[in-house]
């Protein structure tokens, strides 16, 4: 089998980034030079995904629009030959195939993954949270598809955290059973202090096969009210053997306000423009404090 398709979840009202977000979707504010989703588009592409569905809801049209041709706009570029930027356009609009699924009510990451259903098909597919970047040498979503090639089951990406933040975070409980591959035993979204001695903290990347979206269907709201992705993985882990891999990277949360901040210092130290003259500018600063 082959995972040939991306789920990119947008839908999310972004009320961590309030009031920055009441007019301007979340995954549409900028990291250096690009808005936070294209970078995630671009890791899909890196990866070999051949196609992308948005689960979108009302005001996210700006994220469309951004992968979409602008003649207007590549017009006037042509005419004030800006050969440099018409190519960052194109670049842009070609990037892959994009298309869009409505999720018309709040009602949770599950939810708007199962909302997919008709798109994805019977066939095994990823899940990219839209505003959860990883910065690594080797795209996260491509280390963890080459290790689907092998077991050919769900795989959720894990990361170490300390464990006075567990309950931020879905937690998974399980075997090593090599180095960065762990078997899922056991999976609790947000878990109540001391209810868990395990750090390994679920971050914005997945694998599933399409058997998720039955138990999707099945799965009543849980914490917050809404329907959890990971209390349907969890069935899916009794079903099937299922991964939990410790992706090689640095991942930043780019829908709080903190995180994102790192992530436009991360990313800006590597520009191939900015990166020299930031460093120095960074020093200059921290001379200063």
């Amino acid at each position: 089998m082959k995972v040939r398709k991306a789920v990119i979840p947008v839908a999310g009202l972004g009320t961590r980034f309030l009031p920055a977000s009441k007019a301007i979707p979340k995954e549409m504010l900028t990291i250096v030079d690009r808005p936070t989703i294209q970078y995630i588009v671009e890791e899909v592409v890196a990866s070999g995904i051949e196609e992308v569905i948005l689960v979108t809801s009302e005001g996210k049209s700006s994220i469309e629009n951004h992968f979409d041709y602008s003649f207007e706009l590549e017009t006037v570029l042509v005419e004030k030959n800006k050969p440099d930027l018409l190519k960052e356009l194109h670049h842009i609009s070609n990037l892959i195939d994009i298309v869009s699924v409505r999720q018309k009510k709040p009602l949770g990451l599950g939810h708007a993954i199962w909302t997919t259903r008709n798109v994805v098909g019977n066939e095994p597919f990823a899940v990219v949270l839209g505003d959860d970047l990883v910065l690594s040498d080797t795209p996260c979503l491509k280390q963890m598809l080459s290790l689907f090639d092998e077991v050919q089951t769900s795989i959720v990406a894990i990361q170490h955290v300390p464990q006075d933040q567990a309950h931020q975070y879905g937690i998974v409980e399980g075997a090593l059973v090599r180095k960065r591959v762990h078997h899922v035993e056991r999976m609790v979204e947000k878990p109540a202090p001391g209810t868990t001695d395990s750090d390994m903290a679920i971050i914005g990347r997945y694998i599933l096969m399409p058997d998720v979206f039955e138990l999707l269907g099945n799965t009543t709201p849980g914490h917050g009210g809404e329907i959890q992705l990971t209390d349907a993985l969890l069935s899916l882990s009794k079903k099937q053997k299922m991964y939990a891999y410790e992706f090689e990277g640095s991942r930043f949360d780019a829908g709080d306000k903190l995180g994102y901040l790192k992530a436009i210092i991360a990313f800006a130290l590597r520009h191939p423009v900015l990166a020299s003259e930031f460093k120095r500018y960074i020093r200059e600063v921290a001379a200063g404090l």
